[in-house]
């Protein structure tokens, strides 16, 4: 049997997944790792955590798998990474600073800046990169000044991927989808922005060569080889970020296709196949392969909202749900349940850590709206759900002003997937079915096909197709009973997020300092 793995590095844990060539998942391993928070802004993570985390999920498959040295070959080991990740190295590649992700706002007065004196709109239309803290470039602007020190001590800037890669073979590269997200490379011209790095005092060679998403690297490490138990010459395809991949592994590689993923964040994203950039900039514009480009906006406050309520409010249910070997979620979606569509009134802006898509506010702030004496903790758990489906429905309507007219199929994924409320919500919310497929392994599957096409086994993205099996596709009708609660709330949900932007900066300002 000849077999490839997918392998995604996520923001709390990495997983690998055997795929057979017709896309079967034959083993699966996970490790979680956490996120280092030392005040509301930081969002870092220990990259030598997460190699480790890398090395323990490829032995776990191959052990597992009970592969046959005379019959089975391991044709690639394919990469999804978690994008805007950005960390500083010495010279021998040693790190001298954490590995500051996604969700770390510490440079969010860099990015206010570049929106008021439009260097931000301008970096935008070179890189497709929205302004907000969450992009590398303005992370760099953050430690050149608040951190000097630190700044000038690294010799080299990555993201985990290519630190992975490094570890691995000893190669500084990057991938196009990777360096797309970093606001550091100009996707017109397909190099570093030349710009971007005078503003910074940085030079092209402090960061990693740039190839295509199907480069395949060789000269695995003998010793590390041997340690996950592969040959030293099974190649690693670069692979993708994770919202690409996640974006092919769901299906969502034709025109009009709309990918929904809700994991510890969440996303809107749609396939193209030339660049569109928004005039407003809230829309994120990368390259994937030759020929395609994925559009789409990315929140921070996905199923992580639904894990602080879970922890802050429902200690009780989750001890219970243990003692009894069930899943807390389970329960605390059907206590969300007893409650009607729009919660009676109550609104949730789920904005618990800054919010990218679509305000692109790093200082912007939680909270409920229209509570009442009526109101229970029911309803208080579904306006959360629904709040974050609100808030991805303002992503679509941004979404649907640049991305090209075509028949609209929305397909789903992440770990939502286990709640059927959140499902259904999802669909009377956008008023359209919504297609589930069974598997959740989005970001695997998506960096498999990529190593397929990279091994001459596939022509094109279009070969998840062959994978995704139709009856293997649940479909979420919407119900249009809900229609008409759902319409009437959305206007004031988005009204009170704009009104709130100037008391967004205030409360922020006031938590940082207090």
């Amino acid at each position: 049997m000849k077999y490839i793995i997918g392998m995604d590095i996520g923001t709390t844990s990495t997983k690998a997944v055997l795929f057979d060539l017709k896309g079967r998942i034959v083993q699966v391993a996970h490790q979680l790792y956490p996120i280092i928070r030392e005040n509301v802004d930081s969002a870092e993570e220990d990259p030598d955590v997460i190699y480790d985390a890398t090395v323990a999920v490829l032995q776990q498959v191959i052990q597992t798998a009970h592969f046959d040295a005379a019959q089975d070959q391991l044709l690639a080991i394919s990469l999804s990474a978690q994008q805007h990740s950005i960390m500083g190295v010495d010279d021998e590649f040693n790190p001298v600073t954490k590995l500051a992700i996604w969700a770390d706002n510490r440079a969010e007065k860099y990015a206010d800046q570049a929106k008021r004196d439009g260097s931000g709109l301008a970096l935008y239309q070179r890189t497709g990169v929205p302004t907000h803290p969450m992009a590398p470039y303005y992370k760099l602007q953050w430690y050149k000044h608040e951190a000097p020190a630190r700044f000038k001590q690294a010799k080299y800037w990555l993201g985990i991927k290519s630190y992975i890669i490094w570890k691995y073979f000893g190669q500084f590269l990057e991938e196009q989808p990777m360096a797309a997200a970093t606001g550091l490379f100009n996707t017109r011209e397909m190099q570093w922005d030349v710009a971007a790095l005078q503003q910074l005092g940085l030079q092209a060679s402090q960061l990693p060569q740039v190839v295509e998403a199907t480069h395949q690297v060789h000269g695995l490490n003998p010793q590390l080889a041997k340690q996950i138990g592969i040959p030293t010459e099974t190649p690693f395809v670069m692979g993708s970020s994770d919202g690409v991949a996640t974006t092919i592994g769901v299906g969502a590689v034709r025109k009009g296709q709309i990918a929904i993923d809700i994991g510890t964040s969440a996303a809107v994203r749609t396939m193209v196949d030339e660049p569109q950039f928004d005039p407003k900039g809230r829309i994120y514009c990368y390259p994937v392969l030759p020929g395609k480009w994925i559009i789409g906006g990315p929140i921070n406050n996905g199923g992580v909202v639904l894990r602080w309520a879970r922890d802050q409010f429902f200690n009780a249910e989750k001890s219970t749900a243990e003692l009894l070997n069930q899943d807390p979620y389970d329960l605390l979606t059907k206590i969300a349940g007893e409650a009607p569509a729009g919660s009676k009134g109550l609104l949730f802006h789920p904005f618990l850590g800054g919010e990218r898509a679509p305000i692109w506010s790093g200082n912007a702030r939680g909270s409920f709206f229209g509570l009442t004496q009526t109101h229970t903790r029911a309803h208080m758990l579904r306006a959360i759900l629904e709040g974050i489906v609100y808030n991805l429905f303002t992503v679509n309507l941004a979404l649907e002003e640049v991305m090209p007219k075509g028949d609209r199929q929305i397909l789903a994924t992440g770990g939502f997937a286990h709640s059927e409320l959140w499902k259904h919500i999802l669909a009377d919310v956008f008023e359209e079915p919504v297609k589930v497929p069974k598997s959740v392994e989005g970001g695997c599957m998506g960096a498999m096909v990529i190593a397929q096409i990279s091994l001459g086994l596939a022509k094109d993205l279009t070969k998840v197709e062959d994978f995704l099996v139709k009856d293997a596709v649940n479909t979420y009708e919407p119900n249009p009973a809900n229609f008409r609660a759902y319409r009437d709330l959305m206007p004031i949900y988005i009204r009170l997020s704009r009104e709130l932007a100037g008391e967004y900066d205030s409360i922020a300002e006031y938590q940082r300092t207090h």
